[in-house]
């Protein structure tokens, strides 16, 4: 019995420690800002934007799942339309030093250069702090940010939870409509959706 409650105690504790993370950022609340190195060396804050909407897009290079949106040039065509409607587009690398996916910046630029990848900045966050203040669970898990600063979506990029390209022509581009959406300064028909990939490697 003292097993079982002791067992019980250590649970409930790591549940205390994980919920903070979980809900870390809730939608129509102001977006946490953050001060990270981007893989040029250069300093960046989220104030930066101030005025501008903003997309957090979490990345491991070597998920499956991510794999899927650059190989198919699927993730590389939102950043490319987020860029043509004055969207800062943010790639977050939160992979711990021997984690899959940790990266120093030139091998960040040197991956993003092969995929022809075109984000505003790649942020390197290796302690995962940012990750963990945005409750940041997988790779991809995306967030979108107007211009006052407030939290308009975070969620899947997409409805099908898949590592498979074929899958992403018959799922709803969720980030796409999202912005789409507030660009035009309508609702947010959904504001939070369920993330899919692989587990941020903090």
């Amino acid at each position: 019995m003292k097993a079982l409650i002791r067992g019980i105690t250590v649970l409930l504790s790591t549940l205390s420690i994980a919920l903070p993370a979980s809900a870390a950022v809730k939608v129509g609340a102001a977006a946490p800002d953050f001060r990270l190195v981007d893989a040029s060396g250069k300093t960046v804050s989220l104030s930066d934007f101030r005025g501008q909407h903003v997309v957090l897009e979490w990345t491991n290079h070597l998920c499956p799942f991510v794999q899927k949106h650059y190989r198919s040039g699927n993730m590389q065509a939102h950043q490319a339309e987020a860029a043509d409607k004055g969207v800062i587009w943010l790639s977050i690398i939160s992979s711990a030093p021997g984690k899959q996916g940790h990266v120093d910046g030139d091998e960040a630029l040197k991956i993003a250069d092969q995929h022809e990848a075109s984000p505003s900045h790649i942020l390197l966050d290796g302690n995962g702090k940012v990750g963990r203040q945005y409750g940041a669970k997988t790779t991809p898990h995306m967030y979108v940010i107007d211009p006052q600063g407030t939290l308009i979506y975070m969620g899947g990029i997409d409805s099908v939870p898949s590592a498979d390209q074929a899958d992403i022509a018959g799922a709803t581009p969720y980030v796409r409509v999202a912005l789409q959406q507030a660009l035009a300064g309508d609702e947010i028909s959904q504001p939070s959706t369920r993330p899919y990939g692989c587990s941020v490697k903090y």
